[in-house]
């Protein structure tokens, strides 16, 4: 028996750091793949979410929120988002409603003109915001630019999140499925835990350490009878900053490590011992040769 043909396609979310591009992935796939926290510039690679129903499988691609870079990695992240929304049938930009409309807003409008790929507008947030703001907000976007479709939802409240699939949906062509009904990302496990390590990190440290991490997976093991063995290293680019990563007493790096293991727990479904590690790299952010060696695409260098 043929397979039978559903809607399928690519869906590339774009937007300012913190405007809730993670939280509208995890919130599609009912799962949490994207990490999250309130400091910019949180996601740093590509993120694929799939997600299947009935009649349809959409590989939604969470990218860097879109800044102006100041050193190598952040043109890294800046070359991933163009990469993946030219590979799209559909981009999605968002906007955090609750934000005024500013240069990089601007910026994001300016791409999508360029690369002229059907966008959504996705206003998020409005359970922020008046009905009265949301009106105003959508009459200043239909005059920036001709979007196929302007969406209001809550990623974060799951408001009108349904409705923004069903449309998309009507944008994309009958192909076959391109993976099994039970994955929700491409992306090898190893990447996502190395991803919730470093989410910890962010949600649990101020100053300047947030940008400053990478976190590396040395090994994964599991002998018979016993927990999966999980030996990470966090990467920083001074002394300092390591001391703040392991804290007074070890007390920061226990508490890392206890909030990520309970992510990684549901992640795998099955428990696991989480060792941690702190290294220094100076200035490594700048470096296209250590942005490589952790973990980092090669050809966006090329």
């Amino acid at each position: 028996m043929f397979e039978e043909q559903i809607k399928t396609g690519f869906v590339t979310i774009i937007g300012r750091p913190n405007a809730g591009k993670s939280t509208l992935l995890n919130n599609i796939l009912q799962q949490k793949i994207a990490i999250m926290s309130d400091k910019p510039q949180t996601t740093r690679n590509i993120i694929n979410g799939v997600y299947t129903d009935n009649d349809s499988q959409i590989v939604f691609i969470d990218t860097p929120g879109i800044h102006k870079p100041k050193h190598r990695l952040g043109d890294y992240m800046m070359k991933l988002a163009s990469s993946a929304i030219q590979e799209s049938e559909i981009v999605y930009l968002i906007i955090n409603a609750s934000e005024k409309f500013g240069p990089g807003d601007q910026h994001l409008i300016n791409i999508v003109k360029e690369l002229k790929v059907p966008t959504f507008l996705l206003i998020n947030k409005i359970d922020l915001i008046s009905p009265e703001q949301l009106i105003q907000i959508i009459e200043f976007y239909k005059d920036l630019y001709d979007f196929v479709e302007i969406v209001p939802i809550s990623a974060l409240k799951s408001i009108n999140v349904d409705n923004l699939l069903n449309t998309t949906k009507k944008y994309l062509q009958p192909s076959f499925k391109m993976y099994p009904d039970d994955v929700i990302t491409d992306s090898p496990e190893y990447f996502v835990i190395s991803e919730f390590i470093r989410e910890k990190v962010l949600q649990l440290t101020e100053q300047e350490i947030p940008h400053s991490i990478a976190v590396v997976i040395d090994r994964i093991e599991k002998q018979p009878g016993k927990k999966k063995n999980i030996i990470a290293t966090i990467v920083v680019e001074r002394k300092s900053q390591k001391g703040m990563i392991i804290g007074k007493q070890g007390k920061m790096i226990k508490e890392i490590g206890s909030r990520a293991r309970k992510d990684i727990e549901i992640l795998l479904g099955e428990k696991v011992f989480l060792e941690l590690w702190v290294k220094v790299i100076d200035n490594w952010r700048s470096k296209p040769n250590q942005i490589r060696d952790l973990g980092y695409r090669d050809d966006i260098f090329d």
